[in-house]
């Protein structure tokens, strides 16, 4: 019986090697994954990467490339796709591998019909990828900008087990009930969004060209330099001042001004003490603040639970999890969870001293961790608070909905009482036959 010399690692991503008897390639990866490893390399014994080239399987790390592929999209030109395509993509592709069709055919088929053309030619690409012995999640990491870490690394994981149609199915789950709770949360402020651009429309057009013909008429009516309540002043103060914002030199000002703003909001981004104050300031304002942390506390917990239970070793998944947090907050939590991971340590006390996870989710994983079941434990955290998110979307929603009306209905009636004030005083002035009468 031959045999094969293997390098794995352990879920606490420690590498082994060693020499198995087996009948080929795949009972090796077999055996290995019963033992509770995951195959990087299986190579027959005696025959390094160059020798075997083409006679023995190899599986390649686990991390994927982060180099683009020759057939990328060219310079200018859009090189990512929309998640909702990214995702029917993968229910597709999960569909045909599950009803029996090879991989290579289930490409080509995805390939014909689909109408993206980015994605489109990345399909082509990493069929001849395929066709040429690249493994599948290799072909995927020459498009980084498609296919993220999380990504390419379930894909490999699902290679290695011989599970590739159940993982692109838990992929596609994943991407459906990402993309579930950004449609709720952009359905849902699209009304405060739109009753707020309609308010702010009007009050440009009531102070940009009613009040002054307002003004024009009260000076021809009341004489200049008549007295005018100080509410109707304060109007045409800001009349003025609008108007004058489009005419040379403030306009010049005010595009230098609004140009020193964006330049300060960029650099403060692109700084690590910057990005943090932000970030810490978003978690902690009212209401949008509870919202964010809900979320954040969701996406973390479906990505390291889908990864784990995809089989992707526990230390790599942590470093995914982080690069896809979208809060720095989080991610410096998540590294001291890899650290403490790495030396041996429960993950809850990391977790429970970055102050962002409540107390029942640091119970859960708790639990999850002592019993065995933290991957289990993390998805049913993520189904809790993906309803959070949704509840506090809609209380933020029947809440913002008559304050918008509110805000809308004070500004307008202002302006217009503003105006009727010394509208007031030109009738009292015409009733009595007084100055302004004719």
């Amino acid at each position: 019986m031959p045999r094969f010399e293997y390098i794995a690692l352990d879920a606490r991503g420690a590498e082994s090697r060693g020499i198995i008897e087996a009948s080929d390639q795949n009972a090796v990866v077999s055996q290995l994954r019963q033992s509770g490893y995951f195959p990087t390399s299986v190579e027959l014994e005696g025959l390094g990467p160059k020798q075997g080239k083409g006679k023995a399987k190899t599986v390649k790390s686990i991390v994927p490339s982060t180099t683009g592929g020759k057939r990328g999209p060219g310079f200018m030109q859009r090189s990512t796709v929309k998640s909702k395509t990214l995702m029917i993509f993968t229910r597709q592709l999960a569909t045909l591998i599950d009803a029996g069709l090879p991989l290579l055919k289930g490409l080509s088929v995805l390939a014909k019909q689909e109408k993206d053309l980015v994605l489109k030619d990345s399909i082509n690409s990493m069929a001849d990828s395929v066709q040429g012995g690249s493994t599948f999640s290799e072909s995927m990491g020459q498009h980084p900008k498609i296919f993220n870490r999380l990504y390419v690394s379930m894909v490999k994981a699902g290679e290695i087990g011989g599970v590739l149609e159940l993982v692109l199915n838990r992929l596609a789950e994943f991407q459906e009930k990402a993309q579930k709770i950004k449609n709720k949360v952009k359905s849902a402020m699209t009304y405060p969004v739109v009753v707020l651009c309609i308010a702010m429309i009007i009050m440009f057009f009531l102070l940009t060209f009613i009040v002054p013909k307002f003004a024009k008429i009260f000076e021809d009516m009341l004489g200049e330099g008549a007295q005018l309540p100080w509410l109707t002043l304060k109007v045409m103060a800001t009349s003025d001042f609008l108007k004058s914002m489009w005419f040379p030199p403030n306009l010049y000002y005010t595009l230098v001004g609004a140009a020193v703003l964006y330049a300060g909001w960029w650099a403060l981004r692109n700084t690590d003490k910057g990005k943090s104050g932000l970030d810490r300031f978003a978690l902690r304002m009212p209401i949008f603040g509870d919202i964010l942390r809900k979320g954040a506390i969701s996406r973390f917990s479906r990505t390291l639970g889908t990864l784990v239970t995809s089989g992707v070793p526990i230390l790599q998944a942590l470093n995914i999890t982080k690069e896809t947090a979208g809060n720095i907050v989080l991610s410096d939590a998540i590294s001291k969870v890899h650290d403490a991971v790495k030396e041996g340590e429960s993950i809850v006390a990391p977790l429970e001293a970055c102050g962002v996870f409540p107390p029942m989710v640091i119970s859960m994983v708790d639990v999850g961790e002592e019993t065995g079941q933290l991957p289990e434990m993390l998805l049913k955290v993520a189904e809790v608070y993906d309803d959070e998110v949704d509840n506090a979307v809609e209380s933020l929603t029947s809440l913002l909905e008559p304050i918008m009306i509110v805000v809308l209905a004070v500004i307008v009636g202002t302006i217009v009482i503003a105006l009727f004030l010394p509208l007031i005083e030109i009738i009292k002035r015409m009733q009595n036959g007084g100055p302004g009468a004719g």
